[in-house]
């Protein structure tokens, strides 16, 4: 049975970072691309990064140059690292990947 965890969430102020993880089990991520999504109360999900199965990297407008995603495949884990923190960021994370979601972590920015 595949499952993704996410982890790393929290409360930070605007202009401070967080590194969120997606930890996979039942399935190795090192053949798949894996992304992450965001959900803001009131909103609906929205993507907000992808790594290739090879590495390559793309991110919505919104992050871009802020958020960075690596993945970890000895460790069949996937990062995002946010940096530069906006309260317009706080919303559950997603991480997605074969097919199947992760439960989400709460990501709160204040002002």
């Amino acid at each position: 049975q595949v499952q993704l965890v996410e982890s790393g969430g929290g409360l930070v102020q605007a202009g401070g970072s967080l590194r969120l993880s997606c930890t996979a089990s039942g399935r190795t991520f090192s053949r798949y691309a894996v992304n992450w999504y965001r959900q803001a109360p009131g909103k609906e999900r929205e993507w907000v990064a992808t790594v290739s199965s090879v590495g390559s990297t793309n991110y919505a407008d919104s992050v871009k140059g802020r958020f960075a995603i690596s993945r970890a495949d000895a460790k069949n884990t996937v990062y995002l690292q946010m940096n530069s923190l906006k309260p317009e960021d706080t919303a559950v994370y997603y991480c997605a990947a074969f097919g199947a979601w992760g439960q989400g972590t709460q990501v709160t920015v204040s002002s």
